[in-house]
């Protein structure tokens, strides 16, 4: 490779930062170049190693990603370049790191205000090891056709817009990186495009200058002819006329030296880069654009002209025939990036599922329709909640206060009970406390819990048959089935539940009907008389008063919606939730006395075996 040339198509690069959209854009502009190979061997990511999925053109590959830059150029020692994207603060050291590096031969430094002295440094120890840097403070740059430097040039549309995938004439070099992007677009418009442009940012003391890219331009007989674009401050551009009076530059040279609005400003007025202010009158444009002039340079009256002097000095390269103009290359059609064409509108994806009881999309978090802030400010509780997600119903008070209780009398019910006994056992074999909680959940079923699900289906279609109290009990006694929700193994009619009676006494308060509660408490009378402990039974009551709460709000629920939600499990979900809340009272219990590993005492099991 010539050595005036800094890239070529077989050039590969380490990316230092995890800067996801430009390496998938350096990616893009391989594949309209119609690379064989990514431009991007590995990313350095301090924060974490592994495997980073990117698109390839249209396939998906995987580019290795390292902590340190040490590691990646020993793993890639075919990279030549490095992007560095890392702040102003550590800039400093991966950029030396990288230049000690015997196979880096550039480095591009995209960071800002990396401190002046500093930035001497980088730039005189690359110039005394043969290397180079473009930066810092730049967008970076690119060769047309070969490889390019993280977002420089924008978009692939922009890129293909100008002609940036194929090669063309025209070195180009420039301070600033913005007009850079603007300048590709003027060229490919006036000329057979680009051949190489470096933006080499607009700090006082670049790591690189507009003259030694000029001057590298000369020594690379593809290009024809130069442009470039200076800036207010600094003598730099009077080197480059240095340069033309000496006949270094032999080349057409268009140049334009921005910030001639600047005599309508007080003295000292900086223009946007560090080293974008005059401060002297030979730093100004009017005074570098007017010796550029003088030393043979084609200078335009304004930026505005830019394009046209362009032109004219193209043109007569081609008319005298030093440039044969670049032959169009197709671009295969490109696929447009998912989440660019979805923000354009330019998608229709059918969903994979549907929700329609909440929303985090918008500004704020919306429980059916209802802001987070108004749940709260508005006092709609847990059983407010439950209302709103599980039944997408505004429910009112005396609901939420139903639903509150049923979740505070199923809490819990002692240690005995399966749940809290298997979560445990659980936590005493030191498991998390999710495992814990999922290991006493799961024993909820129709012997644990499900009674309350069992009760409000069974009395639910004895009252709509039009059984009798009466020819319930026979029926289910014909079935030789209990009656889910009657009976209790301690309470009965002398030694009530307190649980039920809290739970009826609400109810008759607050129910404007409790059709189905009574209907219950007639068939306990019956049982009673048989056997002082079946009664109604918390599991019992919770199902049925939970079913009478439905049928007293006709406006809200439909009796097909009532139907819905009782065979759906809402019920066995109400006795979850609030049994969890027991569960996990009993795990802490468990951590916080640090109980050790349980084994169930002999005395415990009957072992009967065959012999």
């Amino acid at each position: 490779m010539n050595p005036a040339e800094i890239f070529s198509k077989d050039t590969v690069s380490i990316v230092y930062g995890y800067q996801q959209n430009a390496i998938q854009r350096m990616l893009d502009f391989d594949a309209a170049c119609g690379r064989e190979r990514p431009s991007v061997a590995a990313i350095v990511n301090p924060s974490r190693a592994g495997l980073h999925k990117v698109f390839f053109g249209r396939n998906e590959i995987l580019l290795p990603m390292y902590k340190t830059l040490k590691e990646a150029t020993e793993k890639h020692s075919d990279a030549d370049v490095i992007v560095n994207f890392s702040s102003q603060r550590s800039a400093f050291p991966t950029t030396m790191e990288a230049l000690e590096n015997p196979n880096i031969r550039t480095v591009a430094v995209i960071a800002e205000g990396v401190p002046e002295r500093k930035a001497r440094i980088l730039a005189a120890t690359a110039k005394s090891k043969g290397k180079w840097i473009i930066g810092p403070a730049t967008v970076g740059g690119l060769k047309a056709g070969c490889f390019k430097i993280g977002n420089t040039a924008g978009t692939i549309d922009n890129i293909i817009e100008s002609k940036l995938h194929r090669p063309g004439s025209v070195g180009f070099v420039s301070k600033s990186g913005g007009l850079s992007n603007e300048c590709y677009n003027i060229i490919a418009r006036n000329t057979d495009g680009l051949y190489e442009g470096i933006a080499i940012g607009g700090d006082s003391y670049p790591g690189s200058t507009l003259l030694e890219h000029i001057l590298r331009y000369e020594q690379i007989p593809e290009v024809k002819m130069i442009a470039a674009l200076g800036e207010i401050g600094g003598t730099e551009e009077l080197k480059i006329v240095d340069a033309l009076k000496e006949g270094k530059i032999k080349k057409p040279l268009v140049i334009w030296v921005t910030g001639t609005c600047s005599k309508m400003f007080p003295a000292g007025v900086q223009f946007g880069h560090a080293g974008a202010k005059a401060d002297s009158a030979l730093e100004t444009a009017d005074a570098k654009n007017e010796a550029l002039n003088k030393a043979g340079a084609v200078v335009p009256e304004s930026f505005d002209d830019y394009g046209a002097a362009i032109k004219g000095a193209y043109d007569k390269l081609v008319t005298d025939g030093v440039i044969k103009p670049a032959e169009e290359i197709s671009v295969p059609n490109f696929p447009m990036d998912y989440n660019q064409a979805v923000k354009e509108g330019r998608i229709r994806k059918p969903s994979q599922f549907i929700c329609t009881i909440s929303n985090e999309k918008g500004e704020e978090l919306l429980y059916n329709g209802v802001p987070i802030s108004e749940v709260i400010n508005e006092g709609y509780g847990i059983g407010g909640v439950i209302g709103l997600l599980w039944f997408k119903k505004n429910l009112p008070d005396f609901a939420r206060k139903f639903l509150d209780i049923v979740l505070m009398l199923t809490a819990d019910h002692g240690p005995a009970v399966s749940g809290a006994h298997n979560a445990i056992v659980a936590a005493r074999a030191n498991k998390d406390i999710i495992s814990s909680l999922v290991s006493g959940l799961l024993t909820i079923g129709p012997r644990f819990g499900g009674a309350i699900d069992g009760a409000a289906q069974g009395f639910k279609a004895a009252v709509e048959s039009g059984m009798t109290p009466e020819e319930y009990i026979v029926s289910m006694k014909k079935k030789g089935v209990n009656i889910q929700g009657i009976g209790h193994r301690v309470k009965s009619v002398t030694n009530p539940d307190m649980r039920v009676t809290l739970l009826k006494k609400f109810v008759k308060e607050t129910f404007k009907e409790t059709k189905l509660l009574d209907y219950a408490l007639e068939v306990e009378a019956i049982t009673t008389q048989k056997k002082g402990n079946l009664i109604l039974n918390v599991d019992g009551c919770i199902g049925i008063t939970f079913v009478d709460l439905l049928w007293s709000l006709p406006d809200l629920f439909s009796k097909k919606e009532v139907d819905e939600i009782i065979d759906m499990g809402c019920l066995n979900a109400l006795f979850v939730v609030g049994r969890s809340m027991g569960i996990f009272g009993h795990i802490f219990d468990q951590k916080r006395l640090k109980q050790p590993l349980y084994r169930t005492p002999y005395d415990e099991i009957a072992y009967m075996s065959d012999e």
